[in-house]
C-alpha cells in the first residue's frame, strides 16, 4: 500500500451504501450455499446482466446439490450454452460429485474445504464461505483490487500474485461482523461506481472523501494496466453440412480449445471452393457443390478464429458425423456461441423443422 488511509474507516459508509445502493440479485434475495455458489461460477467473466436468466434456468433445472451431481453432460453443457468457459460448469459438476459423496450433499461450511473442491480458488471460496456461511473471509476479486488500489493510491500492478496477497490482508484486517454484505459491498462498489476502463464514477462514489486516488486526480489510472498478450489469430474453415431434415456435427478433441464440445465441422486454414470439395470427397460426400456463406469471427480470450465458411446441401447423411435436426440442435446439443452466425442460418438450409 502506498497511501497511509486507515482502511477500517471505509467499512461503516460502505456498509450504509450498500444498504440503500445494492442491487436486487436472485442469489442475494435467498442465499443459500448452493445458489451462492452457482451464481459466483457464473460470474466469473460475465456480465451480472447476462448471467440473470442463464443462473434462474439452471437452478430451475438443478435445483440441488445432487440433481448438478446426476446430471447428464448434454443437459449441463446446454444449460450453460452462451456463458462460454465451459471448463466452469464441468468443474461445478465435479465439485457436486465431491459435495455429494464427501459431505452428504452439504456445501461445506468451511473456508479449507471450500478451497479443496474443483473449481474452488481463494476468491470463490472466500465469496461462498463470507456470504453464505458469514465466515470472517476475505473475498477478492478484481473489482476489489481495483477499489483498495485506487483508495490507496497504489500504482502497482494489481495482477501481480504479491500485491494481490498484501490487498487480501488488509482486507482480513477489516473484516466486520457483517461480512458477507461487507465482501459484496466492495465488489458492487467495483462493479457499479469505481468502474473500470478508466471511468470511476467519483462523484458517486460514498468513499470519494477517504480515496487517496481521488484526493490526487489520478484515480482513473489506477490500477496500472499490464502490456495484454498478443491475441493469436487462426484462420479456420467450416462447413454447414445439411440434409433436406438435419446438420452435422462432430465432437471437438478432449483437450484443447472448447475441448469436447459439439462443432460445425471444421478443419485450420483458409480453403478455396475447390479445396472445400476435396475435403468434402475425404469426408465420404463424393459429388458435391459448395456455397460460400459470409465470413465470420470469434474472440476467445487470447486467440480469434477467422472463419471462411461453405453451405453444403448432401442428398444424405455421411461420414462419421452425428446428423441431428434444428430442433434437436435447440433442445438438446450445445453449439459454442463460436458457431452462432453459422448456427442461425439453419433456417435457410434444412427445409424440414421436426
Amino acid at each position: 500500500m502506498t497511501a497511509s488511509l486507515d482502511l477500517h474507516k471505509i467499512v461503516p459508509p460502505l456498509l450504509s451504501w450498500y444498504d440503500k445502493a445494492a442491487r436486487v440479485l436472485p442469489w442475494r434475495e435467498n442465499p443459500q450455499p448452493y445458489r451462492v455458489w452457482v451464481s459466483e461460477i457464473m460470474l466469473q467473466q460475465t456480465r451480472v446482466e447476462a448471467v440473470k436468466p442463464y443462473y434462474e434456468r439452471f437452478l430451475s433445472a438443478l435445483p440441488t446439490v445432487e440433481t448438478l451431481a446426476d446430471a447428464p453432460e448434454e443437459l449441463l453443457l446446454k444449460l450453460w450454452e452462451g456463458l462460454g468457459y465451459y471448463n466452469r460448469v464441468r468443474n461445478l459438476q465435479r465439485a457436486a460429485r465431491v459435495i455429494a459423496e464427501q459431505h452428504g450433499g452439504q456445501v461445506p461450511a468451511s473456508f479449507d474445504k471450500l478451497l479443496a473442491l474443483p473449481g474452488f480458488g481463494e476468491y470463490t471460496a472466500g465469496a461462498v464461505a463470507s456470504i453464505a456461511f458469514g465466515i470472517r473471509v476475505p473475498a477478492v476479486d478484481g473489482n476489489v483490487l481495483r477499489v483498495i488500489s485506487r483508495l490507496t493510491a497504489d500504482r502497482r500492478d494489481s495482477k501481480d500474485a504479491a500485491v494481490k496477497r498484501q490487498v487480501t490482508e488488509a482486507v482480513r484486517g477489516i473484516l466486520p461482523e457483517r461480512v458477507g454484505d461487507f465482501n459484496q459491498s466492495l465488489m458492487e462498489l467495483g462493479a457499479t461506481v469505481c468502474l473500470p476502463n478508466g471511468a470511476p464514477l467519483c462523484a458517486e462514489c460514498p468513499l470519494n472523501g477517504l480515496c487517496a486516488g481521488y484526493r490526487q486526480g489520478i484515480a482513473a489510472e489506477l490500477p496500472a494496466k499490464t502490456a495484454k498478450r498478443p491475441r493469436v489469430i487462426e484462420e479456420r474453415t467450416v462447413f454447414l453440412l445439411c440434409t433436406e431434415d438435419r446438420v452435422a456435427l462432430r465432437r471437438r478433441p478432449a483437450r484443447g480449445l472448447l475441448a469436447g464440445l459439439w462443432e460445425l465441422p471444421g478443419i485450420s486454414g483458409t480453403l478455396s471452393a475447390e479445396q472445400a470439395e476435396e475435403q468434402l470427397r475425404e469426408w465420404g460426400l463424393l459429388e458435391s457443390s459448395v456455397q460460400p456463406l459470409p465470413r465470420a469471427k470469434h474472440i476467445f480470450t487470447h486467440r480469434e478464429w477467422r472463419m471462411t465458411a461453405y453451405a453444403v446441401r448432401a442428398p444424405q447423411p455421411f461420414g462419421e458425423f452425428v446428423w441431428v435436426t434444428r430442433q434437436e440442435l435447440l433442445e438438446e446439443y450445445m453449439l459454442p456461441s463460436a458457431f452462432k452466425t453459422y448456427a442461425d442460418m439453419l433456417k435457410d438450409w434444412i427445409s424440414v423443422d421436426i
